[in-house]
């Protein structure tokens, strides 16, 4: 099942997306860069506010937050800022239901187009995206540490 996140869902939401993180920073970055305090503190709010703002999904599988994502508007740009599933539930399919959810909502807001970031490590998600349809961004195609990729909608992707 697919809905919105709220209030309530805020700490298996940081947990799961610490717990995601995890294992792709890890042995990348120091590990108080996705596991300090702060870090954790700076994602919670973050979590917070998207929450708040009605723009967080969450995936629930047997009775459990099994996977979340949120996307919004940046720079006059639908960015899709976060897509992460509880390592556990990988190939399940929750990352797929979750993507096609937010296609569905981007379509019904007629977005045409929308961006993401990837840490340039993570192949694991490169390689869902790419599945997915996701491409490099030929005008931006990286941002630092991480690739920038582009999803254009139209009647062929999903």
């Amino acid at each position: 099942m697919i809905r919105l996140a709220t209030p309530a869902d805020l700490d298996a939401v940081v947990a799961l997306h610490t717990e995601a993180r995890a294992t792709y920073y890890r042995g990348h970055l120091p590990d108080a860069d996705f596991l300090g305090p702060e870090e954790i503190a700076r994602s919670r709010a973050g979590w917070a506010a998207a929450v708040g703002r009605g723009a967080v999904l969450c995936a629930v599988r047997d009775g459990e937050l099994a996977g979340i994502a949120a996307y919004g508007e940046r720079d006059g740009l639908t960015h899709l800022t976060q897509l992460h599933v509880l390592p556990a539930r990988w190939r399940g399919g929750v990352g797929t239901e979750l993507h096609a959810a937010c296609v569905d909502g981007w379509r019904s807001a007629g977005v045409t187009e929308v961006r993401l970031e990837v840490f340039e490590k993570n192949e694991r998600a490169q390689a869902f995206y790419a599945a997915h349809g996701w491409t490099p961004d030929p005008e931006n195609p990286r941002d630092g540490d991480h690739l920038v990729l582009r999803l254009t909608l139209g009647p062929e992707t999903e």
